[in-house]
This record gives structure tokens, sequence and C-alpha cells, in this order.
């Protein structure tokens, strides 16, 4: 019972870190990202063209390419590509439309008072598409949580590898243990993402969330 215990500790925190590590990189990428696209209709139509067509491929078949790569191999770096690349269509559209969303009339009242683009952007644009962005973020967390379980079959040893020796061994226990886990992970981190919007987003400014 305690070295189960104890493996089931190891693969969690191996999953929780390659989320950490995928949700980082991507904050970093795709945040900049869809605010440059949000200011060039024909470069926003190019990016989220190839963000839709990266979302839509197999996330097994995309694992399984970059295993392929030789400086990419098995286990964390092609887990972490394929990860950063899923988080690609959910936060840079987010990014995308909570700034073109943004009132046009409030931006011209802000260019009548003198401000220039980039203080439009961090005081107005930005402050105003936090709710939007902020679901960006919780979709790709919640999103990364399931999908990094798949790295389990490129040697990535995470909760996925569970499911995957319980499939192996048709082990029912093992595969509904760490299936349930994934989930209990995923909604924590919803909870706590949600807790954390409620903390930094204005009440009148939040995206109302279907029941």
């Amino acid at each position: 019972m305690v070295e189960n215990a104890s493996i089931i500790l190891d693969y969690a925190s191996t999953h929780f870190s390659l989320i950490f590590s995928a949700v980082a990189i991507s904050l970093v990428l795709w945040i900049p990202l869809g605010i440059l696209i949000s200011r060039n209709e024909r470069l926003a139509s190019i990016v989220l063209g190839i963000a839709n067509t990266i979302f839509c491929i197999p996330s097994l078949a995309l694992f399984s390419v970059f295993v392929t790569i030789p400086f990419l191999g098995l286990g964390r770096p092609s887990s972490l590509l394929a990860l950063v690349l899923y988080a690609m269509m959910p936060m840079v559209i987010n990014v995308y439309q909570g700034i073109k969303v943004v009132d046009k009339s409030v931006i011209e009242a802000a260019k009548g008072m003198g401000m220039n683009s980039r203080r439009i952007l961090r005081e107005i644009q930005l402050p105003l598409a936090a709710p939007v962005m902020f679901a960006g973020i919780r979709i790709t967390v919640v999103m990364a949580t399931g999908i990094a379980a798949i790295a389990a079959y490129i040697g990535e040893r995470n909760l996925g590898r569970l499911i995957t020796e319980g499939l192996t061994r048709y082990h029912v226990e093992m595969i509904l243990s760490g299936a349930i886990l994934i989930a209990l992970i995923a909604i924590l981190f919803d909870n706590v993402l949600g807790a954390v919007e409620r903390m930094l987003v204005p009440k009148g400014l939040k995206v109302s969330r279907s029941k």
C-alpha cells in the first residue's frame, strides 16, 4: 500500500511539473502573440488558422510525430512541445477576442485624451480583456491536465501511466484511479484559478460561465 502511494505521488508530481512548465511557456508565447494579431487582421487569420489546425490533430498522433524528431525523442521535450502547441488555440484566441471586443468608442475617447497605442493597450484594452483572457488560461490548464496523460505513451512517467498500465494488465481499478485522479486535479486547478480570477478581476467585468 505504501509503495503504491509512493508511486502515485511520484506520478502526480511529474504530472504537475509537466502542466506547470507547459502553461508557463504558453503564457510567455501566446499572450504576446494574441496581442500582436489583435492589431493585424491579416496576420490574425493566418495565426488562428494554424492554431485551429494544430488543435484538430489527435493528441497521440502529435506526440508520436515529435518522438520521431531526433532532438526531441521520448519523454519530456516531446510532451512539453505538444502541450504548448495545443495551448495555442484557446490562449491566443481568447486574448485576441478579449482585446477586439473592447468598445471602440472607449478607445477613441482615450485617443482624444492624448493616449498613445501602448498606453491604451496597457491601461484600457488589457484590463477590459482580462476576463476573457483569464477564461482562456483556465481552459488551457484544464485541457493540459487531461492531454498530459497521453504523454505516458511516449515515456512520460505521470498519472497517465496508471491508465496505460491498467489497460495493458486489464486492471479496471488502476484505470479508474488514474482517470479519477486526473479529473480531480483538473477540477482543483479550475477552482483555484476561478478563485484567483475572483480576486483579480472586478465583479462587473467577469465572464459568466454556463452551468
